[in-house]
């Protein structure tokens, strides 16, 4: 079934038997409740005391392995990213956990900021970055804010907190968390929020991509896993299969392609699923949440921008395109530019330069080079970007894409590669423009998860574009949608949730259904939106082109894990060095 948490050993690749699931999940059953009814002060002492030196101690090991699967140096500045998006993020999120449950126990609900709440133009939004005291000193002019559903009044939020330790007596459950094989902190993440938002004891089956990580994980949350309150699995769709379907089981949470999740919901692909989708007969009658991916636009509004704005943003986006070789599902994917911008061309060249600085990385994701090939296809205006090797594929922009072709795949296909499409709407007026691209964004584009638009503060402040920009950040329909920089930090900050946009349905699930991180724990939630300056100095610690990003990172990861202001100089001092 998995590896003991004293084995340092490879993972075997045999699949654990029936009886094997039945047993973890009968060992879960049996601790649900106690773990449901445990006080909030003793769920964030375990948390604290155990799982988050757990996360430090175990972090050199998950960078290492994670890196040489993918083909990174580990001793590199680009192994940063690994320590970012790996046990940095979720050290991060353990240690904000653990921050809210102790307000929960005093105070029934997470903490939020002074004047977090606010009501505007009919909206309740909630400030939730910067939360904690180190936040504007490590992401200093950021702020993200959650956009509630419409009806929701400032009076109901408090009210609508941390719902699930507001029961009396509460049962718990088993929940399976399906694990994503891309990012590292996703699977413990997912078993995080599951657990300590939720209630729910947890069954962790990891992707077959990325199982190598399957003894890390248990030397991390060994704690849980002790108490039974976690199990880790591995193996192929059979097993995820067996355990969605398993009388045990009393919700399935899924990261991964909706081709994935309709096969668990709806049934075989083909005549099955459309039977049952037209009945409204799921196979899969139990609740289920889920992160989907997205084909992710940059809209930038048209200005004249300064020499180094054009070169901010497009290491911004080059940044958005590389990152874990492009095997993110927030990674941008669509450029929405302005038909008639006269620094258009400017900008795609500033973006082919960025892209050239980055050497082609490892395609590690299974069918990479498949979907590269069969995306770029049929397509006149294609730039192919780097020496590409065996096993890499190159950065590749395809470019002069017709908006109004409903046909096009690039729309409606997530590239999961290192490919980024521009198509033009609208025109070079900047409200007119933005107007276009929203609609653009909502009825053509695939995906409902994350977003990005760049817009100078001068154009906010001008009160037609401004006023054009809210209306196009209120309209579009993603989970998350962040001005000026990549909507990936949403995920970064934890206390923000992560999820696609609550418009959607089981049989149209696009993106996905529910919200994850959220440490705030809010009710109701439509979006988050994180605004940030155009351009920023230092370079951000992300950014691929950072010298020290990788020490910068896992000085970031020990604060985390033993948080004092005495630490925060070094990190600053980090990434100052980029």
């Amino acid at each position: 079934m998995s590896v003991s948490v004293a084995e340092d050993r490879p993972l075997s690749r045999v699949e654990p038997s029936h009886a094997d699931l039945d047993r973890a999940l009968a060992e879960l059953g049996d601790s649900a409740r106690a773990f449901a009814r445990l006080p909030p002060r003793d769920k964030a002492r375990l948390l604290r005391e155990e799982v988050l030196p757990r996360v430090e101690a175990s972090a050199l090991r998950m960078v290492q392995a994670s890196c040489h699967e993918k083909g990174i140096d580990a001793a590199a500045p680009i192994a940063g990213e690994e320590w970012l998006a790996g046990p940095c993020t979720i050290a991060s999120n353990v240690a904000a956990l653990a921050d809210a449950l102790d307000q929960i126990a005093t105070r029934g609900a997470p903490r939020l900021p002074f004047r977090a709440v606010r009501e505007e133009d009919g909206r309740t939004k909630v400030r939730v970055f910067p939360m904690r005291g180190s936040d504007g000193a490590l992401l200093s002019g950021f702020t993200c804010d959650v956009h509630l559903e419409r009806g929701v009044r400032r009076a109901d939020v408090r009210a609508e907190q941390a719902t699930f330790y507001r029961q009396a007596d509460p049962e718990g459950g088993v929940s399976l968390v399906l694990g994503a094989g891309n990012v590292a902190s996703i699977g413990p993440m997912d078993t995080l929020h599951t657990l300590f938002n939720e209630g729910r004891v947890v069954v962790l089956k990891t992707s077959p991509v990325n199982a190598y990580l399957g003894p890390i994980l248990e030397d991390m949350l060994a704690p849980l896993i002790s108490r039974g309150f976690v199990r880790i699995v591995h193996g192929g769709p059979e097993v995820g299969s067996y355990l969605a379907s398993h009388r045990l089981v009393s919700h399935v949470h899924i990261t991964g392609s909706q081709h994935t999740h309709d096969i668990i919901v709806w049934g075989k692909p083909g005549s099955e699923q459309d039977t049952r989708r037209a009945a409204n007969d799921p196979v899969l009658k139990k609740p289920i949440t889920s992160e989907l991916g997205n084909v992710s636009p940059v809209v930038v509004v048209p200005y004249l921008y300064a020499e180094d704005e054009l070169w901010f943003q497009a290491r911004s986006v080059a940044t958005q395109i590389v990152n874990n070789a492009s095997f993110n599902c927030n990674a941008a994917k669509m450029l929405v530019l302005a038909r008639g911008w006269a620094q258009r061309d400017l900008f795609l060249d500033k973006l082919q330069q960025a892209l050239g600085e980055v050497r082609p990385r490892k395609a590690y994701y299974p069918g990479a080079e498949q979907r590269h090939a069969s995306l770029v296809k049929g397509h006149d205006r294609v730039r192919f970007i780097g020496e590409a090797s065996a096993g890499t594929l190159p950065w590749t922009m395809i470019t002069d894409l017709d908006a109004a072709d409903p046909r096009e795949p690039l729309f409606s296909t997530e590239p999961f590669c290192g490919i980024v499409s521009e198509v033009s709407v609208g025109s070079d007026d900047p409200a007119e423009f933005l107007a276009a691209a929203t609609r653009f964004c909502n009825d053509t584009l695939w995906g409902t998860l994350s977003a990005s638009i760049v817009c100078p503060s001068i154009l906010e402040e001008d009160p037609v574009v401004g006023a054009a920009l809210e209306r196009a950040i209120d309209e579009l329909r993603y989970g998350a949608v962040a001005v000026n920089h990549w909507p990936g930090l949403v995920y970064g900050t934890v206390t923000a949730p992560w999820g696609g946009h609550p418009s959607v349905t089981l049989a149209d699930v696009k993106s996905g259904i529910g919200f994850v991180h959220n440490t705030v724990m809010l009710g109701r939630i439509e979006k988050a939106v994180l605004r940030g300056p155009l351009k920023t100095f230092p370079r951000p610690p992300f950014f691929y082109d950072h010298r020290n990003m990788a020490v910068t990172a896992e000085r970031l990861l020990r604060y985390y894990a033993r948080p004092g202001w005495g630490r925060l100089p070094a990190v600053a001092m980090a990434a100052l060095r980029g």
